[in-house]
């Protein structure tokens, strides 16, 4: 680690103390590993769970710069405390699995919006900067997607790209619970706004674009629970690691970008260490040049893990399900997520720099080492007990 870092003005950065809410999750254990490695701040991590900064924490580092902190931010009367003690609070706490977001609504209202509430009390009263964690399913869907199939504005990017300070949020009825998350998500985001607006409270809001890499979510029955269905590319991955089709979901027609973690990180750690430029801001954090159907990104994982694990695809390597029977009622989708980039290449000079492919390779040789042998025993097991 260099003696003295500089920000994007040639300003020296000093050291700060950061709490983190949500550290022990994917994008929290990826920027624990960032913030130690290459700066000198310290880190107090708060969640319920550290399986995956275990790693960070034991044995206890020399100079001690992360302390881990077990509560859940809904009841835990420590946590203001822990604000208090910090220069950057950043909150990465939610539950963002859609599989959750019909069949757990409630939960997650209360985890993305209610529990959120307290955190952005605090920083506010006690004038703290406060980093927070949205999504790009704030923006819905896009304005092409009720255009006629074959009008040629759909191909026009005013109707896709979606702008930060621009670009609408559009969401499905009521009835179908699946916009739970982004609406719960969207209302923090204006809560933590006004705040800005009218206490003057330092701010930067993140929408993440489909991040991946190793630790994402979790493999059923493996490191979760068996009836679990956590996100896309885990999905996929338990599907290749147990040899079978990958399901479609509506014939994985929607379009997504994706965007490798470490850089994203990248950007979060710019977004830290030069607050002038970032406050006041919502910064888009994806990779425009990795749009892909699902479709697609199945097929592209499906090549990819042959090459990995060595093993031959399946001869009918994808199935297509319908949205009820994986999601069940109440499921619906955007059609397409491009970021704009403008706004944090302007403030922060960042791009991303990974291909999907080269991020897909990463990944699925983590899968393919972390879970192939787990995978196998746990199959092994029913077919030996029958």
């Amino acid at each position: 680690m260099a003696t003295e870092r500089v920000d994007l003005d040639g300003k020296p950065i000093a050291a700060m103390t950061i709490c983190m809410i949500g550290a022990g999750g994917f994008i929290g254990s990826h920027l624990c590993e960032k913030l130690l490695a290459e700066t000198g701040h310290t880190i107090l991590a708060v969640d319920v769970y550290n399986d995956k900064i275990k790693h960070l924490l034991e044995p206890p580092p020399a100079e001690n710069r992360i302390q881990f902190h077990r509560l859940n931010i809904k009841n835990d009367s420590r946590l203001e405390g822990l604000i208090k003690m910090s220069d950057l609070v950043i909150n990465l706490a939610a539950i963002c699995t859609p599989a959750d977001y019909n069949t757990r609504p409630l939960d997650t209202i209360y985890s993305n919006f209610i529990d959120a509430i307290p955190v952005v009390k605090f920083c506010s009263e006690n004038n703290k900067r406060l980093i927070h964690f949205s999504t790009c399913e704030v923006y819905g869907k896009t304005i092409g997607s009720f255009l006629p199939s074959d009008h040629p504005l759909r191909e026009d990017p005013d109707f896709y790209v979606l702008k930060e300070d621009v670009a609408p949020c559009i969401f499905g009825p009521i009835g179908k619970q699946r916009w739970s998350y982004a609406c719960a998500k969207q209302l923090i985001e204006r809560l933590i706004y006004a705040e800005g607006a009218e206490n003057g409270m330092e701010f930067t809001i993140v929408r993440p674009f489909n991040w991946i890499g190793p630790r994402m979510d979790f493999i059923p029955g493996i490191d979760g629970p068996s009836e679990g269905v956590p996100r896309v590319l885990a999905c996929f991955s338990n599907n290749l690691l147990r040899r079978e089709p990958l399901k479609l979901v509506d014939g994985g027609v929607s379009q997504r970008t994706f965007i490798y973690i470490k850089d994203a990180i990248e950007a979060v750690l710019l977004m830290i260490e030069n607050p002038a430029r970032a406050n006041g801001h919502i910064f888009n954090v994806g990779n425009p040049n990795n749009e892909v159907s699902v479709r697609q990104l199945a097929e592209i994982m499906i090549k990819v893990y042959a090459n990995v694990s060595k093993e031959d695809p399946l001869e009918e390597p994808t199935v297509d399900v319908s949205s009820k029977e994986f999601y069940g009622e109440g499921y619906d989708d955007s059609d397409r997520r491009i970021p704009d980039m403008t706004i944090i290449n302007k403030q922060l000079g960042w791009n991303p720099k990974t291909s999907l492919w080269d991020l897909m390779d990463s990944t699925l040789t983590y899968q393919h080492r972390t879970y192939a042998e787990a995978v196998k025993r746990s199959v092994a097991k029913p077919m030996a007990s029958s």
